[in-house]
């Protein structure tokens, strides 16, 4: 009983510390009311550890190292993505050893390796009671996973689910609580993918044209087939000048940038995410398809090869390269980019790396090296896709040498006025690129945006001080929606100049593409997005808005709202496509003759007319979207 107390009263003390000062430190905890629960949860935790433990010391130790590391990662994302730990973090969390280096390195290694060792030394081998315990958390572990679903109901009826706010639903259950109810959601996801009649009622409701033949496609092909196509990819790249707060010295953006952004009509990319995960915004630039997870797609969401626009492009003769200076694997690149179809991979094994801001190639340096290995592709033989996406403009923004501080803010937020300088070298260092790929290249289309918006500090930092973003999701208006994925976005049509396309949804630059080299071919590059939509779309983890000219919806998921039923039934048709073409069974691909069978159905029954339908069969086709 002694013993028992002294463990439990540690995990008390433990978890007051804890919460306390990552709360005074970072302003992450749960919401007060919350507080019992989480607390029983580790309570809970630490019985079952203490029952392995081979002494209170032994378990003080293996509590405080495991606990910590779990919540100090939770708060840490917290706090700069604005969302807590979810089960897909742990599959992608290999990736940050290919991102860091130095002491962020070996404290990454230390939080995941110290509370491994710390339960093995902690285990008391050979007492019954530990093997017993071990026991209990396998049984529970597989019983959650033979039927997550009745979890998953079970806990959101008692601890509740905010669909479109996963640090509202952190704050109101706890860390414990959180990572299994999300766990249980997250097995319970992992249906069969989609049989062959709903993918044909999800093409049907978007009224999309299905992909010919691709053996017909390649057939087109003769000669030269179409002007170049350069797409270039900017990490973290944003107009920090609404940052009234920040007191900026001056605008980072190059004039001569401004200019031509203003030509585009100051339009903006929709990304799908905010402040990382860029490759969800290259999986929309290249498929288009929106993203609306929390987790990143190439990482185990793309098991199949598909006529992405690389591949679509490839059909018709082009050659298609991404370059990208950062570790080949990062986010699975090495088989994602094979899968959507390009012929050449450039990572940083590829290139000199002599202008380094920190651990990041500097713009200036790819672009040279890019240009210099594409230069004799430019002036004719087989037409060329370019995709180039930046490695310098990385949290936390460093600069070398070479690229002083030239602008100062106000503000006590180092990282706005680091940005501010990262910006001031990125949008020169493009803009003398592009006057240079012009010149060489005249004719050729160029799509240049943001993947996301910049980390400015803790739970939205410099947005936060600037009225630009609440501090917290539950917080946001309708428009705070839009400011948190919105980035710059240019779009220049050879000799025609920049392109005023409006706000876009990144998925649809794919299709945009296409209509800009008169590429005609049924694709899905087409089934989301067309360059004649009047409403667009965009899909976010929990939430999607929609922007019609001037007029903004938001739709949080869990929640009717009056306007919300058309587009509500576009992303749950758009959600079936894409789980049947990227690790399906593809049935969209093949569509085409059964599509026309029942579009000829359909019209023999219009014939036929309603009088011959019986009540029954009426009644069904009443709430057809």
């Amino acid at each position: 009983m002694r013993e028992w107390a002294w463990a439990l009263g540690l995990v008390t003390l433990w978890y007051l510390l804890a919460q306390t000062g990552i709360a005074f430190a970072l302003g992450v905890s749960p919401e007060a009311g919350a507080w019992l629960r989480d607390l029983c949860a580790h309570l809970f935790v630490g019985g079952l550890l203490f029952m392995m433990a081979r002494s209170v010391m032994h378990f003080a130790l293996a509590m405080g190292v495991l606990f910590s590391a779990f919540t100090v990662s939770n708060a840490i994302k917290l706090a700069v993505l604005g969302g807590p730990v979810m089960p897909d973090d742990f599959v992608a969390a290999k990736n940050l050893f290919l991102l860091l280096d130095g002491w962020q390195l070996w404290g990454s290694v230390a939080m995941l390796a110290l509370p491994l060792a710390g339960l093995l030394w902690m285990f008391a081998w050979r007492k019954p009671r530990a093997w017993l315990a071990l026991a209990g958390v396998v049984l529970a572990v597989a019983a959650v996973a033979k039927h997550p679903a009745l979890v998953v109901g079970w806990m959101d009826a008692r601890f509740g689910d905010w669909v479109w706010n996963q640090r509202g639903n952190y704050e109101m259950r706890g860390l414990p609580l959180h990572l299994v109810q999300e766990t249980a959601r997250n097995l319970s996801r992992r249906t069969q993918p989609p049989q062959m009649v709903e993918v044909d009622e999800a093409l049907m409701l978007l009224g999309a044209k299905p992909p010919g033949s691709l053996f017909k496609a390649a057939m087109q092909r003769s000669g030269r087939a179409g002007r170049n196509v350069h797409m270039i990819v900017l990490e973290s790249f944003w107009d920090s000048l609404p940052l009234k707060a920040a007191g900026l010295s001056a605008d980072p953006l190059d004039p001569a940038f401004r200019k031509l952004w203003k030509a585009a009509g100051n339009a903006r990319a929709l990304s799908p995410v905010f402040g990382g995960y860029t490759a969800n915004a290259e999986f929309e630039a290249l498929c288009g398809f929106p993203v609306q997870t929390d987790a990143v797609f190439f990482e185990g969401r793309l098991r199949r090869d598909v006529p992405c626009l690389p591949r679509h492009l490839g059909e018709v003769g082009y050659r298609s390269v991404a370059s990208h200076p950062n570790a080949a694997p990062f986010w699975n690149r090495i088989n994602a980019y094979r899968r959507v179809g390009f012929e050449q991979y450039w990572s940083d094994r590829n290139f000199v790396l002599d202008d380094m801001n920190g651990e990041f190639l500097s713009d200036a340096s790819l672009y040279r090296q890019v240009l210099e290995r594409i230069g004799p592709e430019l002036d004719g033989g087989r037409p060329l896709f370019n995709y180039v996406l930046t490695y310098f403009g990385h949290l936390d923004y460093p600069l070398n040498e070479a690229r002083p501080p030239v602008i100062t803010a106000a503000t006590d937020n180092s990282l706005v006025s680091a940005y501010a300088n990262t910006v001031y070298y990125k949008s020169r260092e493009l803009m003398h690129f592009l006057t240079e790929l012009r010149r060489r290249d005249p004719d050729a289309i160029v799509v240049l945006f943001g993947d996301h918006l910049p980390s400015l500090g803790w739970n939205h930092g410099g947005y936060a001080e600037s009225g630009l973003l609440a501090a917290s999701r539950s917080e946001f208006d309708d428009a705070m929606f839009r400011t948190l994925v919105a980035t710059p976005l240019i779009v220049i049509d050879g000799r025609r100049g920049p392109v005023r396309t409006g706000d876009l949804p990144i998925y649809a630059l794919p299709a945009l593409v296409l209509d800009l080299l008169g590429d005609e071919r049924e694709t899905m590059l087409r089934f989301a997005a067309h360059a004649d939509d009047v409403v667009r779309v965009r899909p976010l983890p929990g939430v999607h808005f929609t922007v019609e000219g001037k007029a903004l919806t938001v739709c949080r998921d869990g929640e009717a709202q009056i306007g919300c039923e058309a587009s509500s039934a576009w992303v749950e048709a758009i959600s079936v496509l894409k789980r049947d073409l990227f690790n399906g069974g593809q049935h969209a691909l093949q569509a085409p003759d059964r599509l026309r069978r029942l579009q000829t159905v359909e019209l023999e029954v219009e014939e036929l007319g309603s009088d011959g339908l019986d009540d029954g069969i009426a009644n069904e086709t009443d709430n057809d979207v």
